[in-house]
């Protein structure tokens, strides 16, 4: 094997051994990876984490897809190679300006290239095509990585919301709402956090809910009242005990499973992300305010459906009886459809990654140093709102999207009956076990009077002839006995 004299070399004059070392590494890591994944889908299956496990299976597409894409990436990368274009038209829209040093160095590589003799340039070269390959693979993993840590940092925010679940089953809640208590709509608790001079016009209304969303955006009071006017809407009177909090919890993992792929638009939006990176346009440095502005946005008009649920209140009726009823409305909501908060959130979210997956592809293949990162002032400022769109969607936006939107009127039937077959089933496994105690109950008596019986039946055997006797003459007695009062009655009457 020729060292240093540059050429390339094939897989024939490859040691065996470094070969197979190679494959022996890349085929651990693929089994590894796929084992683990399917013993995470068995085990969320097992604990009947159904949406859960439904996010895995998508998951898994998403790295079928993307094994796709890398598959046709390295069965096409030569023949990409070998198109070649004029040098005028490549030298178009480029992210970065051409130097000398760079230009030598390139007119280098490609010498030998079949696009020179003809007086052009590759397409696409080999190294290009690579690089592609890894910044396709680190985007997929940014958006897996980043919407699961959104949803798990969401998650535990939410986890206090078990205390106030809890408390709706306590005397004191009880006591608070009972439903013969005449109240002004505007004394409540819920009244008195959205009803004030700030909510007379839109634009007080949303200043003011533009700032609120930032201390304190999803109250107790606000939780309870929602759960209340969501039973009453979807439910019925006799389910006061319904777990609203488990509702919630199972429907955001219903919307995870839709959060953590990537759809078709998505992949087009990428390809028009690289279009425009051209060097000079900086639409990369006006692309990080796109996700900080949406989130914002998102969370003001959250906390303005709640506003305008507790305005509608109002103006049904001065006084309430008992605890305050919202009303679910989907024309409160943009094109009067809920969902389309959960689609903007995605691509929010699938935005954020992109920034983080650029910068992390760059940084690596590149160096800090390099052109695209020429003004460093706006590197740091991509960063820092990288990471506080992150806080924001994780702690503000998400647990008020998963609270505001159960406010529409879709109501995930699949998710009570599963949530009720849960309760169900634990009933029935108490029941069992009831019956299964009560049976070895039975079983340990029939065995102490299987013990006991043969003694039983010797002392009866004893007495009993005794007794016999004694009724016996019981009876005789008896008898003698009415008989001579019998007599004695026939003599008196004789007399």
């Amino acid at each position: 094997m020729a060292a240093g004299d540059g050429s390339v070399i094939s897989l024939e004059h490859t040691p065996t051994w470094a070969l197979a070392v190679v494959c022996f590494g890349f085929i651990s890591t693929s089994l590894l990876i796929e084992h683990t994944i399917h013993l995470l889908s068995r085990w969320l299956k097992r604990h009947k984490k159904t949406a859960l496990h439904g996010a895995v299976e998508k998951l898994k597409s998403e790295l079928m897809l993307l094994g796709f894409i890398s598959l046709l990436l390295a069965i096409t990368q030569d023949y990409i190679s070998k198109i070649c274009i004029p040098a005028s038209i490549a030298d178009t829209m480029l992210p970065c300006p051409i130097h000398a040093a760079t230009s030598s160095q390139e007119n280098d590589l490609v010498s030998t290239d079949s696009c020179t003799a003809q007086g052009k340039v590759a397409l696409v070269t080999n190294e290009a095509i690579h690089q592609l390959h890894i910044f396709i693979f680190v985007l997929a993993a940014m958006q897996i990585i980043y919407s699961t840590l959104t949803m798990a940092l969401g998650r535990a925010k939410m986890r206090r919301w078990k205390a106030w679940e809890k408390e709706t089953q306590t005397t004191e809640y009880l006591v608070a709402n009972d439903p013969f208590r005449f109240r002004y709509t505007r004394q409540t608790t819920f009244g008195r956090r959205h009803m004030n001079n700030c909510t007379e016009t839109s634009l007080l209304l949303w200043i003011k809910c533009f700032f609120r969303q930032f201390f304190n955006s999803v109250a107790k009071v606000d939780y309870l009242t929602l759960r209340h006017g969501f039973i009453a809407a979807h439910l019925s009177a006799r389910h006061g005990s319904f777990n609203f909090q488990q509702y919630i919890e199972r429907s955001l993992e219903e919307d995870f499973r839709i959060v953590v792929g990537i759809s078709p638009p998505m992949w087009f939006l990428v390809v028009i992300l690289l279009l425009v990176d051209v060097y000079g346009w900086h639409v990369y440095s006006w692309l990080s305010y796109v996700p900080m502005l949406i989130v914002l946005v998102l969370g003001t008009k959250l906390e303005v459906i709640v506003a305008r649920l507790a305005l509608q209140m109002k103006e049904l009726n001065n006084v309430i009886i008992g605890a305050p009823l919202v009303k679910p409305n989907d024309n409160l909501f943009w094109f009067g459809k809920p969902k389309f908060v959960l689609t903007l959130l995605h691509y929010t979210l699938f935005v954020n990654a992109f920034e983080l997956a650029f910068f992390i592809w760059v940084s690596i293949q590149f160096g800090v140093d390099s052109c695209y990162h020429v003004h460093k002032a706006i590197l740091v400022a991509r960063v820092v709102l990288a990471v506080t769109v992150q806080i924001l969607c994780s702690y503000i936006t998400l647990p008020l999207y998963a609270l505001v939107t159960q406010m529409g009127s879709e109501f995930k039937s699949k998710v009570v009956e599963e949530q009720m077959g849960v309760v169900i089933k634990q009933w029935l496994g108490e029941v069992r076990e009831r019956r299964r105690k009560q049976q070895e109950q039975s079983l340990h008596f029939s065995a102490l009077s299987a013990e006991w019986s043969p003694r039983l039946s010797s002392a009866t055997a004893e007495v009993l002839p005794f007794l016999l006797n004694k009724s016996t003459r019981g009876e005789i007695i008896e008898e003698d006995g009415d008989q001579q009062t019998t007599t004695a009655r026939k003599e008196n009457m004789n007399i």
